[in-house]
């Protein structure tokens, strides 16, 4: 079957013939086929000139889209990720999709990704559009932010974490700190098994805690407690089926009764929290003695009253977004490096030696003995990348036309640098797929980096936390390692440890384990 129009013949494509062949499988009412008949026509036209109009874009290739809904349906349920990756095999490292009627280009592997990130950092700078946060956050904030008022937060945030110890020995010994409250609760369960979860959340969002409101909470807060579960839900949420689906759709989905609203229910309680926090130091407040970042900011809105940039919608937002960043990502990775390290006890072993000859047993961790345990700081790094906590990376847009690899992409397009296409880069790592701590090791047994290392993205947007997770693994691992050795009763298989390839964030499989004193 075809259609025939005033300069060519166009070919239907099979899903309208068999919708055709349907439609006359019933008897209806002749009213009823009419209007059936004519819709299914207006598409068809819709649909045959809908490839060939945006190819005149010089947008780069991929699979054509339908009307109203773009490519959503050619999307796997639950499956976002690994479908971008899918059509990667079929349409090359840069391709476009629509979700709707907007435009998504989408670029994988390393050397796609890093021409676009590290070789043109500005065009590639602006944040894209997030509808499962955006109706939240309406641009405030550091990582949603774009413009001038990005780059003014994220200037002030980097340097207010510097002054309170970020990459210097204040922040070192806050973890430190944390690592100790970490070890004395683990032992109170007395070798039993349990599941980490809540203790590693608690511990690792402790560190930004004393940062951002200058004091840590006890593991049996319960207020610390439900923040942090509206934490997890939120997480669990974003990366459902539901989250997909709004991100995808948000035209539809916001009008769709469905669990993707409590998103936005959780997120308004997480701000209510940090609203009063905020609140209770604007009472005691002593411009000549900030003691958190939330007093930093407030001296920030006195000086610059004047600037939109340090008004309250962005204090709340940036304090989210440490949050976040801060908290949920890091500890998801110590989860999941728990699991691998029982799967592999081989390695675990290897890592307590290079512990027990550089450490010892007698002093707690410092940041300087990552230098001297390549072996440790290999395994770390693996972790990272074989968990590959944030697939999709937060959307980038670029802020004005960009020629790319031969094809145009428009100023406000949407960008999708997909970080486990580089970290799983088979061109990059010899076993992309399997946990293999050789990746970052020499001949010579010594530390080796890789560029393709890119799980806190690159370029202008980089995660501004980097180095603060960064020493949190290291201290963190370490430390328990020095003090114990983890097993579980389930014999986990390989199947057990793959990351769970769904929406914006890796979240490992939920398990139970035990922590094994390990004799002085």
């Amino acid at each position: 079957m075809c259609l025939l129009t005033p300069d060519s013949e166009v070919r239907l494509n099979p899903i309208y013939v068999r919708i055709w062949d349907i439609l006359f499988s019933y008897k209806m009412d002749i009213t009823w086929i009419s209007t059936v008949i004519l819709a299914f026509f207006i598409s068809c036209v819709i649909f045959s000139l809908w490839n060939p109009l945006y190819r005149r874009r010089n947008l780069p290739p991929g699979p054509t889209p339908l009307p109203i809904v773009g490519n959503v349906l050619q999307i796997k349920k639950g499956e976002l990720v690994k479908s971008l990756m899918e059509f990667a095999e079929k349409y090359g490292p840069v391709y476009t999709l629509y979700f709707g009627h907007h435009p998504i280009v989408v670029l994988t592997g390393f050397e796609t990704v890093k021409e676009a990130l590290l070789d043109q950092p500005e065009e590639f700078s602006g944040r894209g559009r997030f509808p499962t946060f955006d109706n939240f956050v309406n641009g405030f904030g550091i990582v949603f932010g774009n413009g001038d008022q990005w780059k003014d937060l994220r200037r002030f945030s980097l340097t207010i974490l510097r002054n309170f110890g970020m990459g210097k020995k204040s922040i070192e010994e806050r973890i430190q700190e944390e690592a100790g409250f970490l070890v004395a609760e683990i032992k109170t369960f007395k070798e039993k098994s349990m599941d980490p979860t809540n203790l590693l959340l608690q511990a690792v969002s402790n560190v930004i805690c004393s940062v951002v409101f200058g004091n840590r909470f006890e593991y049996d807060n319960r207020s610390f407690e439900q923040l942090l579960t509206l934490f997890g839900e939120t997480f669990k949420d974003v990366s459902s089926s539901w989250g997909q689906l709004l991100d995808m759709l948000p035209e539809f989905m916001n009008y769709i009764p469905g669990p993707h609203h409590r998103i936005v229910k959780h997120l308004n309680k997480l701000k209510e929290f940090t609203l009063e926090r905020v609140k209770k130091n604007q009472e005691t407040f002593d411009p000549n003695c900030p003691r958190d970042f939330i007093d930093c900011f407030i001296l920030k809105q006195l000086k610059e009253k004047d600037n939109p940039n340090f008004d309250m919608n962005n204090m709340i937002m940036t304090i989210l977004n440490l949050f976040f960043a801060g908290t949920e990502t890091v500890s998801s990775t110590l989860r999941h490096g728990f699991l691998l390290l029982i799967r592999y006890p081989e390695i675990q072993d290897k890592v307590i030696e290079e512990i027990d000859q550089v450490i010892g047993q007698n002093r707690i961790p410092n940041i300087e003995d990552r230098n001297k345990m390549p072996y440790t700081d290999a395994v770390i790094h693996e972790i990272q990348r074989f968990s590959d906590i944030l697939p999709f990376n937060v959307p980038h847009k670029v802020i004005k036309d960009v020629n790319f690899k031969g094809y145009t992409i428009p100023k406000g397009t949407d960008v999708y640098p997909l970080l486990c296409s580089v970290l799983h880069d088979p061109k990059k790592f010899i076993t992309p797929d399997k946990f293999n701590p050789n990746h970052f090791l020499d001949s010579n047994g010594c530390f080796k980096k890789s560029d393709a290392f890119m799980p806190f993205s690159a370029g202008k947007r980089v995660c501004l936390g980097e180095g603060l997770a960064r020493m949190e693994l290291f201290l963190f691992l370490t430390t328990i390692l020095q003090n114990f050795k983890l097993t579980s009763k389930t014999k986990f298989v390989d199947e057990d440890i793959q990351p769970r390839m769904t929406g914006f964030a890796n979240v490992p499989k939920v398990y139970e384990m035990s922590f094994i004193l390990r004799a002085p």
